[in-house]
């Protein structure tokens, strides 16, 4: 059993308020439907999570979705037993683009269809939000949703996803020195109205003004700059898109 984690663009990021914790965001985000990871569940002698990925088992998002889902739901473990869970990437890490987060929420679908836990989409996302906050995007399985909170509270629109051309640096951005970044030098949160827009309209708007972590992200990774005139930031970095023609 297979399924498909699409990446993801952020067609507009704004930070409009900080809870003393975290950013709160207004985002919309696209899904990118000609890359993607692929999460496989396999018949196997044991229980196993394998994948070209970059971090230790501990820290991987599909290993923190089958804790959080087995704590919520403890019979599910019997489920998982001879099963071994492969992910197979495609999507650049660290790149904006969502990778670690669309794993993650594709494997809780897969589970809970195949598994015949068959939970409701809230409830899935109660499970997704301990994994990390832009899960609930990937979970909804929506094309296009329009994000705010910490990038949990999803409201879908009724729009298909358009191609867009993406170029990846080199360069792996961190989300965290990102976002520091931006509370240290560039802090000064507003209210948006681009969640109002249609998302053509988005692009006569230029990619300073629709998203607040660029200007950090190229202080902190100034090697970006020999990429930015390619088009716009996805979210914190490192991956730049365009409309495709």
């Amino acid at each position: 059993m297979k399924i498909k984690a699409y990446a993801k663009v952020n067609l507009f990021l704004k930070i409009v308020g900080y809870d003393g914790m975290y950013h709160q965001i207004k985002s919309r985000f696209m899904k990118v439907k000609d890359l993607y990871d692929e999460i496989e569940i396999v018949e196997a002698k044991k229980f196993n999570i394998v994948g070209d990925v970059n971090c230790v088992l501990r820290d991987n998002s599909v290993f923190k979705a089958y804790v959080e889902l087995t704590k919520a739901y403890p019979e599910i473990k019997e489920w998982f037993i001879g099963k071994e869970i492969r992910i197979h990437k495609n999507i650049p890490e660290m790149a904006g683009l969502g990778g670690g987060s669309s794993d993650a929420g594709a494997f809780l679908r897969l589970v809970n269809k195949k598994s015949g836990l068959n939970l409701s989409t809230d409830k899935l996302i109660e499970i997704g939000k301990k994994v990390g906050s832009d899960v609930a995007f990937f979970i909804t399985d929506a094309d296009v949703a329009d994000v705010y909170g910490r990038g949990d509270i999803v409201i879908p629109r009724d729009e298909e996803a358009f191609d867009v051309d993406i170029l990846t640096p080199p360069i792996e951005c961190s989300t965290p020195k990102v976002y520091n970044a931006y509370h240290q030098h560039f802090f000064n949160p507003k209210d948006t109205d681009f969640d109002k827009k249609e998302t053509k309209e988005l692009f006569n708007y230029s990619p300073y003004e629709l998203n607040d972590l660029l200007k950090p992200a190229l202080m902190v990774y100034p090697d970006l700059y020999k990429y930015k005139d390619f088009g716009y930031l996805s979210g914190s970095g490192s991956s730049f898109f365009k409309e495709a023609k």
